[in-house]
């Protein structure tokens, strides 16, 4: 099984050589891919909504500049996103975002994006956040001609280009692998009908991710694609939202008993979250190198 990191953000306090030493050593371990997650701001709690499901001020940098500072400070390692909020972005600026990364870290890019949950974000960001599944698929659109196309021209509803030209042309071109996480029913026929992958989040049930994975493959027959070349990656274990959460990656045991099940969905790629295995107890950018790597010696 590939297995991919969520870079932790809070690395960020000990500075950006410890946060480099952090990507190397990932790299070096022998992990397949780097992602990082993405959110612009973070809402307080209000008269009018709840608190989010993440701490207000949670730290979370920006995902494409800290891309960039990996893929300068690796060789070869997969970097992405894990996912970004795509509607909440303008998407031709997105796709000259990526691109430049794709060819600045020569080719090693893969988009993962998603729709959000967070409608106070969007609101910051003056983007709807009502309409933002149409929007998404639209963005996605955008982003092919603009990679694949020698001259960029498209008419939908939300977005419009008439003869533009976009280069530098990366080493993926038009083949940027893009991703797309979700568990609404939506979000798969997203995956079958437009997506190179899925970006689970992780499941238990199995009799569900089982009918999730069919479901994608027949949305894929449905639009004329090919569904055995769609990729499946499953986030081992969430954020902890309490103190029970903080035992998983604290017991080798179940993170080789969640491989083994998420091998058995037929998924290729695991991600392990390394925010995670910071709130478990390990609270330096040393500590987490070491559990990194005994978690890649335990399970390869």
């Amino acid at each position: 099984m590939k297995l991919s990191v969520e870079f932790p953000a809070i690395s960020f306090r000990e500075g950006p050589s410890a946060m480099a030493r952090l990507a190397r050593s990932i790299e070096e371990m022998g992990y397949d891919h780097i992602d990082i997650f993405d959110h612009v701001v973070m809402g307080f709690p209000t008269a009018n909504r709840e608190a989010p499901r993440y701490p207000s001020r949670m730290p979370i940098l920006e995902a494409f500049m800290t891309l960039s500072f990996i893929a300068a400070n690796t060789k070869h390692i997969g970097i992405g996103t894990e996912v970004l909020v795509l509607p909440q972005r303008q998407p031709v600026l997105v796709a000259k975002q990526v691109s430049t990364l794709d060819i600045l870290s020569g080719g090693r890019v893969r988009l993962g994006v998603g729709v959000g949950w967070q409608e106070s974000e969007y609101d910051m960001l003056h983007e709807s956040f009502h309409n933002r599944g149409k929007r998404m698929d639209q963005a996605i659109h955008v982003l092919r001609e603009c990679w694949g196309n020698e001259i960029v021209s498209y008419e939908m509803d939300h977005y419009s280009a008439d003869s533009m030209a976009f280069e530098p042309k990366s080493p993926q071109g038009a083949h940027i692998p893009i991703w797309i996480g979700g568990m609404s029913e939506r979000a798969l026929q997203r995956v079958g009908e437009l997506g190179d992958g899925w970006l689970s989040m992780p499941l238990v049930d199995m009799d569900w991710a089982r009918q999730a994975v069919d479901t994608i493959r027949a949305h894929a027959v449905g639009a004329g694609r090919d569904p055995e070349a769609l990729g499946f990656q499953m986030m081992l274990d969430s954020p902890p939202q309490d103190e029970e959460g903080k035992l998983f990656y604290k017991n080798m045991d179940n993170i080789k008993a969640r491989i083994e099940i998420v091998q058995e969905l037929g998924f290729e790629w695991g991600s392990l979250n390394a925010t995670a295995i910071f709130q478990a107890g390990y609270r330096t950018v040393d500590a987490m190198i070491e559990k990194l790597d005994q978690i890649r010696e335990a399970v390869t």
